[in-house]
């Protein structure tokens, strides 16, 4: 049998110290894990996701950037001189999180990971593919409200990152129904 893929079938843990029914509705089923699939999904839909990197001195720095799921890892770009490409130089541990920002209802998302830059041209090309797929063509052209991130990923004027996770975390809200899920990859 093949082996299976880390990133399409990462070990999931409920950690029932966050986890619970809180008035459970009559009939609802037992707490239980959230699917990695659903998941990637949602990471696959986010729009915004909020980039938490490591100064050199130790503090932290979060901004928010746009990224694609593609292929089981996240990508995101920066220009080669901001604070967020200069502190992964220093120290390549990231987190990348997004979610629904709502109290009761959502699934709030956290991968953690290394950032490797991406040199590949091949890679480059199918992350600027993904771009498009995921925001539109207009992200990636030279008109649009990235000024031509597609030829800057391909030139070098921005650094193109791809976090594998290393471990993610799902935090969901339904309806009174609260998880925490570990995926370990």
């Amino acid at each position: 049998m093949p082996a299976q893929d880390p990133a399409e079938h990462p070990t999931a843990a409920l950690d029932d110290r966050y986890s619970s029914a809180l008035n459970p509705r009559p009939g609802a089923a037992d707490v239980t894990a959230t699917e990695w699939g659903e998941a990637r999904r949602r990471l696959e839909a986010a729009e915004i996701f909020w980039l938490s990197t490591v100064r050199p001195d130790g503090g932290p720095h979060v901004t928010p950037v746009i990224a694609a799921w593609h292929g089981g890892v996240l990508y995101f770009s920066t220009g080669p001189g901001e604070q967020k490409a200069r502190n992964l130089a220093h120290d390549a541990r990231c987190a990348l999180t997004t979610g629904a920002n709502s109290l009761t209802e959502g699934l709030d998302l956290v991968v953690e990971g290394t950032a490797e830059p991406v040199r590949d041209p091949a890679v480059l090309d199918e992350v600027v593919a993904a771009y498009e797929t995921k925001y539109g063509p207009h992200i990636t052209s030279p008109d649009g409200p990235f000024h031509g991130i597609g030829d800057a990923f391909r030139t070098g004027d921005a650094v193109v990152f791809a976090v594998s996770p290393a471990t993610a975390y799902g935090f969901g809200r339904d309806d009174g129904v609260f998880t925490h899920t570990r995926w370990t990859f």
